[in-house]
């Protein structure tokens, strides 16, 4: 039995709208929005491997596709966006892939604050992360700081259990002096990486993959979790709006 609040839902499923239904565009208006989508972009390397194309070329597809993303989002209203562009674990792989994913993830985000329209915030341990890269997310960051309407985190070096236990560790930093009891989670999600802002509404996982691999345990506790088994440089505007159509009516029937 699903757990009241979620839904875990694949391609395969029979139950998807059609085609002709994805095609239409959702109402900007629609209270069935969601108001915070998390996205975890899975499949880059299968992408390259299915196109023969390279790693830099896949992951500067992806970059693109993230792109395409927030102007998608913006057209629907939907203010908040998080991506997951590059967890703790990604970084045990070769120096040069990390280097080529760092360097597509800038690529992309400077097209992004040009547009002045999202807010980009940098969110994960960009200690990990060589300095020069970390330096240039800092800079696109204060770039776009007066950018609106929307706000655009970009999960680097992020580990979920990591963004908590340095919640916890700032919590007691802080001098609070209330008793233990009284610390409430109010007063952990204020040290979170995404303080002040809403929990997800909607997680996107493409590439077939089923599990959250420790993407914001604490921000996704009421999300609807959506997998597709599309890569992420295949997820276009259908598939977005299929996404957002399936959301539409997981509101209409478990919404609170």
């Amino acid at each position: 039995m699903e757990p009241s609040g979620k839904c875990i839902s694949v391609d395969r499923n029979p139950h998807h709208v059609s085609q002709a239904d994805t095609t239409r565009p959702v109402p900007s208006q629609a209270p069935s929005v969601p108001q915070h989508i998390g996205v975890i972009l899975d499949g880059n390397r299968r992408w390259a491997q299915a196109h023969r194309v390279s790693l830099e070329g896949a992951y500067a597809a992806g970059a693109r596709r993230v792109v395409d993303l927030t102007t998608w989002c913006d057209s629907v209203g939907i203010p908040l966006v998080t991506v997951w562009a590059l967890s703790q674990d990604n970084l045990q792989r070769a120096p040069e892939t990390v280097a080529r994913i760092l360097d597509a993830v800038s690529s992309g985000l400077r097209l992004i604050a040009a547009g002045r329209r999202w807010r980009i915030h940098p969110i994960g341990d960009l200690d990990l992360l060589p300095p020069a890269q970390a330096d240039r997310l800092l800079k696109l960051a204060d770039a776009s700081a007066d950018a609106t309407p929307g706000t655009l985190n970009v999960a680097v070096a992020y580990d979920g259990r990591a963004d908590i236990v340095a919640a916890v560790r700032e919590l007691v930093r802080s001098g609070d002096d209330r008793s233990p009891r009284r610390i409430g989670e109010a007063d952990v999600a204020r040290h979170l990486s995404t303080t002040g802002q809403p929990d997800i509404d909607l997680v996107i996982r493409t590439s077939g993959e089923q599990r959250l691999s420790g993407f914001m345990p604490w921000q996704t506790s009421e999300a609807e979790l959506y997998f597709t088994d599309t890569l992420w440089p295949d997820f276009d505007r259908s598939a977005f709006h299929q996404t957002l159509r399936w959301y539409a009516q997981r509101e209409q029937r478990f919404g609170r």
